[in-house]
């Protein structure tokens, strides 16, 4: 007898149907698996003879034969455990189910004993079968708080193979799993491990932090050891305004396919925050493998991407981050075929000035030579640092800020200022995609960087004193732009100006 059971592959982070063939015959027995399927899956024929058997089935000893179609795609990992075994009770007779499951999605890995355990890529999964209208999907009880984010499908948690049997059979009904719509009304205000407000002293780098933040622009802190540029970008997200419900689906899709996301937490709802070694390969940065997987830049989608020691990655890893600060995704190509992952991040980079780290510093000498320091800078291109909106120097700080200073400003009012400019972006960009001004074009900015005279003379000073690029320039003025958002003006002025040219001079001995 032949059975066809669906069930879905992830290629990227989209989901694609497979139909799972289970074909019965008389003859030497044997359990073969065909479809261009991973070691994983052909390891699912021991795992589904034991659950079979310790689910109070028979295993049929007959000549079993599994396709998984479309044969040219590649599958890979246990997600076809359960839709295999569905598919040899139905061949095999065991299992009459009491209505059509034609349109119906099984996923899920099976333990020898019968129960179904966590499977990766859920989210993508399920939102294939919504917009196929398949009529409902069944999962691991363990992952179904996140399938349940995708509505208008209903969604069964599954705990062992032979609660499911029962369920089909019309034995004893599962009751579909209700919507996760509360979860989705939640507005994450978890506090960050690290707070802006501890930093003391360096008032212009938390300035320009914020002006950062507010536009999601890119951001470079150079200066000596222990000033204090890690303990900033690690306090970044404090000020960060929370997630939108989109882009916390976004980024969910991610992890989930990616392995990352724990069953316990069906939704990520704070902004990812990665900080890879200076050591990181470049397919565990940008992405990549036999099948590709999201790297680092994609883990950071929404959030932000922070590169210590900045000189001391690869330089060929270095420079695979140039298209995607631009483009905001990342394409990886492979003889299979290609895979597009979402990048957009906020990216935040700290270096020394020079090898030993002390150059230009008031209290102690620099021991490299220029041509050591010249070396040591050229490790980061010159065409990687213009897509750096905002370069700061971040200096000792004195004793007196350290131990007398009066308490900083709440990192509450900071995130408020924010949000507030987050919001002016939000209204401006109803009609488009984008969603801050670091997003913009050359069309947006031209629509929506208005400059006032004063400023325009400025500006062009600085394109000409600065020999600033096409690029530079409109860079230049989606800062500005940002910098008029925190003040609620919707006029480019001269003095926002002003402020934007004194973030990118290019920093150099």
């Amino acid at each position: 007898m032949l059975a066809q059971v669906r069930s879905c592959a992830i290629v990227g982070l989209e989901g694609a149907l497979v139909e799972v063939e289970v074909d019965l015959a008389n003859g030497l027995a044997g359990f073969t698996i065909v479809g261009l399927a991973d070691t994983a899956i052909q390891e699912a024929r021991e795992r589904v003879r034991a659950a079979i058997k310790n689910s109070g089935a028979t295993f049929p000893y007959k000549r079993i034969t599994v396709n998984l179609a479309p044969a040219d795609l590649r599958k890979e990992g246990p997600v076809y455990d359960l839709p295999i075994a569905i598919g040899i009770l139905l061949a095999s007779g065991q299992l009459v189910p009491a209505e059509p499951i034609a349109d119906c999605l099984f996923l899920g890995e099976l333990s020898l004993d019968g129960s179904v355990r966590h499977t990766n890529g859920i989210l993508p999964m399920v939102a294939l079968a919504r917009e196929r209208g398949l009529r409902a999907v069944f999962v691991p009880a363990v992952d179904a708080r996140e399938a349940a984010l995708v509505r208008d499908v209903p969604i069964y948690a599954v705990e062992t193979l032979a609660q499911l049997m029962a369920h089909l059979s019309g034995e004893q009904r599962l009751a579909p799993f209700p919507p996760n719509s509360a979860l989705l009304q939640e507005v994450s205000r978890h506090c960050p491990p690290h707070d802006l407000a501890a930093v003391r002293g360096q008032d212009h780098v938390k300035r320009a932090l914020e002006v950062a933040v507010s536009g999601g622009h890119n951001l470079l802190m150079s200066g000596p050891p222990g000033t204090g540029k890690t303990l900033l970008a690690r306090a970044t997200p404090s000020i960060m305004p929370p997630l939108s419900i989109e882009e916390a689906l976004d980024v969910t899709r991610i992890y989930s396919v990616g392995g990352l996301l724990p069953p316990e937490v069906p939704l990520i709802m704070e902004r990812p925050f990665r900080a890879p070694h200076h050591t990181i390969s470049h397919a565990g940065l940008v992405g990549g493998g036999r099948q590709p997987r999201p790297g680092e830049i994609s883990l950071a989608h929404r959030g932000v991407l922070f590169l210590d020691e900045l000189p001391e990655f690869n330089q060929y890893v270095l420079e695979a981050l140039r298209q995607p600060l631009e483009d905001k995704v990342v394409t990886i190509s492979r003889a299979q075929g290609s895979v597009t992952f979402p990048a957009n991040f906020m990216l935040i980079a700290a270096m020394n000035p020079c090898p030993c780290g002390y150059l230009h510093d008031v209290a102690r000498e620099c021991t490299c030579s220029p041509a050591a320091v010249r070396r040591y800078q050229k490790r980061v291109s010159g065409p990687l640092l213009d897509r750096i909106d905002i370069q700061v120097e971040v200096p000792r700080v004195a004793y007196e800020k350290l131990a007398g200073a009066p308490a900083p400003e709440r990192t509450e009012r900071i995130r408020a200022r924010v949000e507030a400019a987050r919001e002016r972006q939000r209204q401006r960009f109803a009609r488009t995609r984008l969603t801050c001004n670091a997003e913009m074009g050359p069309a947006e900015v031209q629509a929506f960087c208005r400059v006032d005279e004063a400023g325009q003379r400025l500006l062009k000073a600085a394109v000409q004193q600065l020999a600033l690029s096409a690029r530079a320039f409109h860079r230049l003025l989606k800062l500005a732009r940002t910098i008029a958002d925190l003040e609620g003006t919707e006029l480019i002025g001269s003095a926002h100006v002003a402020e934007a040219v004194q973030y990118r001079p290019r920093i150099a001995p």
